[in-house]
Parts: structure tokens; sequence; C-alpha cells
């Protein structure tokens, strides 16, 4: 009988399966990369060695927001068909096995202040620092996961404990969140104590830092600890938060924070991460579906170059300055401009022509803006065009003045690769172009000989996790306007 009483099936002769061993031969380990350099008469001349500098990770326990050298903030990858991964509730998480490598202090005196000073960077912000209180019309955490947004209150919170504000370093009004928490939403406790780990990094002397950010007995300290698993103190981490405000308040109102801007000339590349990912997060992620609606096999094909990437090409190799101009040829919701006005602080501009891309670029420069004065810092100016940039009065004008364009055309068709080409002709000496396609090619046509009479090429390999389309490594390759 078969199973509850149905009929059984008849017998069948067992089926022979013959087993073949198929020996694989395993892959062979890559060879060290090299850059390589295209000169115009095509041959390959090897230049100096890309010395590739593994971020530098911090323990888990002490990541409160994924840094733009994060490992939890590579992973994100801000693939177009997911939000922002928040993977587990920070009340709860156990920090107090945390290793001296985490503490805040150690890394702050640790930090790398190697890079070229640009003197003519003036990072205070004018509207930042005035008699009144400014409010600008930011995007706050709470209004992106609170109890209205059926985000439940973290374990241990009494309703009337949930509503919680962060100060900024500025005369700004303080950011309301909500101590809840719910998958892919914005964490209020991780956030706030990047904010602390930032401002005491950024704002602040080492003596000054130390109630904020010491490992032992700080207010960042105090939050993590309340947050921990062994404590789960919710009155606390709000008491130590509340500490935090005053003090910064105190700083803000006395000068301290407006004249330690005035003696810097550029922001870490950890801070300006955390400003982009707060307006990225509060504009793109919640939205982010709708830059997977495009023609595929078409030159409108979505993807993003990450903040590690955009930081080694604009900072590094082409040392871009604040008195300089950028411009991003396909800017998509404006990644790289918003983050090369604020890292470098130059003029910066874009060009998109995807309609869902442009929105959000929109939206993402109204919230930079205001979070930039929350910041207390000022940005380069910003600007950001609709349209084919190959026909946008606007752009054609700003590339004759352009230092740096970057054309992420790694899936451009080889009809508009030869358009930039002709585009090219009109850029001043010396300017840049990075591009994840070469312009220059070995193959005998008429365009490709006006690209090598051009352009000097050089080759370069970019990280893993530094775009957004595949955690592999690529090719890059930057090309100077003879």
């Amino acid at each position: 009988m078969g199973l509850f009483g149905g009929k059984a099936k008849p017998k069948t002769a067992r089926p022979v399966v013959r087993v073949e061993k198929v020996v694989v031969p395993s892959k062979p380990r890559p060879n060290p990369i090299t850059n390589k350099s295209y000169a115009s008469s095509r041959n390959l001349t090897p230049s100096n060695t890309l010395s590739p500098r593994p971020p530098t990770s911090r323990p888990k326990s002490t990541s409160p927001y994924p840094s733009s050298s994060d490992e939890r903030r590579l992973d994100r990858k801000r693939k177009a068909a997911m939000s922002t991964p928040r993977d587990s509730p920070a009340f709860g998480n156990d920090s107090e096995s945390e290793e001296e490598d985490g503490d805040p202090f150690r890394k702050r005196i640790r930090h790398n202040h190697g890079r070229p000073v640009d003197h003519n960077r003036k990072l205070r912000h004018k509207l930042a620092f005035t008699d009144d209180v400014r409010r600008p019309p930011i995007i706050h955490g709470a209004d992106m996961a609170s109890r209205a947004t059926k985000c439940p209150p973290i374990s241990g919170a009494k309703d009337s404990e949930v509503p919680i504000e962060v100060q900024y370093p500025s005369r700004c009004a303080r950011e309301r969140y909500e101590l809840v928490w719910q998958k892919d939403k914005i964490d209020a406790v991780k956030d706030i104590l990047a904010i602390v780990e930032s401002v005491a990094e950024t704002y602040l002397s080492e003596e000054e830092s130390k109630v904020f950010i010491d490992h032992n007995t700080s207010y960042r300290r105090q939050m993590e600890r309340a947050a921990s698993e062994k404590y789960r103190d919710v009155q606390a981490f709000r008491a130590a938060l509340d500490n935090y405000n005053t003090r910064l308040s105190e700083l803000v109102e006395n000068g301290t924070i407006a004249k330690h801007l005035d003696r810097i000339h550029h922001l870490p590349s950890s801070l300006v991460s955390l400003i982009l990912t707060q307006v990225y997060d509060r504009t793109v992620a919640p939205k982010v579906e709708l830059l997977t609606k495009y023609n595929a096999g078409s030159d409108n094909v979505y993807g993003e170059l990450l903040h590690p990437f955009v930081t080694k090409i604009l900072v590094e190799q082409t040392k871009m300055t604040s008195d300089q101009v950028f411009v991003d040829l396909g800017s998509g919701v404006g990644n790289v401009v918003l983050q090369a006005a604020l890292e470098v602080g130059c003029r910066s501009y874009g060009c998109e022509m995807m309609e869902n891309a442009c929105n959000l670029a929109d939206a993402q420069v109204k919230e930079f803006r205001s979070r930039c004065m929350l910041w207390g810092v000022a940005p380069g100016r910003v600007h950001l065009e609709r349209g084919d940039f190959r026909t946008n009065a606007k752009i054609l004008d700003k590339l004759k003045e352009a230092d740096v364009i970057l054309v992420n055309n790694k899936a451009f068709t080889s009809t508009l690769n030869d358009a930039l080409i002709n585009m090219f002709l009109d850029l001043k000496k010396g300017c840049k172009i990075i591009s994840l396609k070469s312009f220059v090619h070995d193959n005998k046509t008429a365009i490709n000989d006006v690209a090598t009479s051009i352009l000097d090429v050089e080759y370069f390999r970019y990280h893993e996790n530094w775009v957004s389309w595949t955690g592999s490594e690529g090719e890059y390759y930057i090309s100077t306007r003879k």
C-alpha cells in the first residue's frame, strides 16, 4: 500500500550510476600587479607599482557606523537591489571585550596627517556659527526609524525614554532620533556613537577629546557600556548622551569648535564617509529599487564607485585641491560629485540622463547641503545637470575648465566612448580623465589615432569591494590631456 492508503507505484529497475573521477587543476596564483602606461607610440612602459593599502578594519564592537575603510561599509556595496543592511540591534551587542586597538582615542593619535595641506580650503560653514540657532531642513533619524514607522522600541525602553536628540558641532538645532530598532532601518545607537567619535577626532584637540572618546570613562564609552549585552541600561545611555550634548554645546558657544575648524584644512575620510552615508541612507536607500529600472544593453546602466575608490583617485592620485574643477560625466545619484565637493572642497559638476537617478540626486543635494551646515563644514559648490552630457551646454562649457573628469564608461557602447574622445579635444592641457575603460587601444582606427595623439594613459587596478557591481578587483585608467 502507498502512503495514507494510496496505491503503490510499480517497482522499476534501479538505474545504474556511473561515477568518473575528474582531476581539476588548481588555479595559478596571480602575479603582482604593476601599473602600465600607454604612451603615444602605443608601446607599454612600466611605471611605479601600485601600492595597495588595505583598509584598516576596526573591531566590530567599536565600529558603530561603517566608515569608508570599514568592512561592513564595503559589504554594503550600495547594490541597486538592496538597502542599507543593519543586521542587529545596538542594545545587546557586547562591547565589553573590545581590544585596545579599537580605542578611538588611540586611533586618533595614530591618525595619518601626511596629506598635503590645501591652505586655500576654508572648512568653517559661514552660517553654522552665527548668533541665531539654525534649523537646516534635514531628514531626521526619527523620520526614518520610529514608532510611527512601525519600528518597535529597543528592549527595556519606556515610552518616555524612546525620543532622544543629538548635538552636532555647530549652532544648529539637534537631530531627533528614537531608540527603536528594525532591520534595514537607521540604528540610532550606532549613528550616535559614530557622531561622537567623529566630533572628537575632527573638531577637538587631543586633550579636549578625552572626555568624549577616552577608552575608559568617556561619554562614548559610557554609551557603549550601557548598550552592551551585559548592561542594557537605557537610562545610563540617555544620561551619557545628555552629558555629551551639554559639553559639546558649551564648546560651540565658547568658540572652541569654530576656532578649531579655522585651523584645519581637510576632513578625515572617515567623517566624509559618515556624512555621505547619512545623506544616502535618508534619500537614496529607501528608494534604491528605482535604480534597477533601466534598459539592459544600453548606455543607461547604473553602477557606483564607492568612497574608498573615490578617495584614492581624487585625493591620492590626482591630488585635487579646493581651487580646481571636477566633472562627472554620467553622475548617477551624485555620490562622487558630493564626495569631491566635501572631501576636496572643489567646484563639482555632474550630468545624468536617467530620470530616476536624477530625482534621487536632487534629493541628495538638498540633504547634503543641510547636513554640511549641521556638521559646521563648508563644501565646494555643487551643480548637477539633467540630460545628455554630449549636448548639455553647461557641461560642455565646464569641461574646458575641468582639472579632473570621471567617466564610469564600464558599460558604455563604443559609439559613446568614441564621442567622448572628440569631446576631449577641447580639454585643457594636464586635465586628468579617470575611466573604467581605456580610450586608447591597439586597433588602427581614425578615432583611436585621435585618442593616441591627445592622451597619455596610465593603467591601475582597483581593490575588491570598491565598486557596486562586483566584489572583485578590476582595472581603471587615468588619462592625461597632452
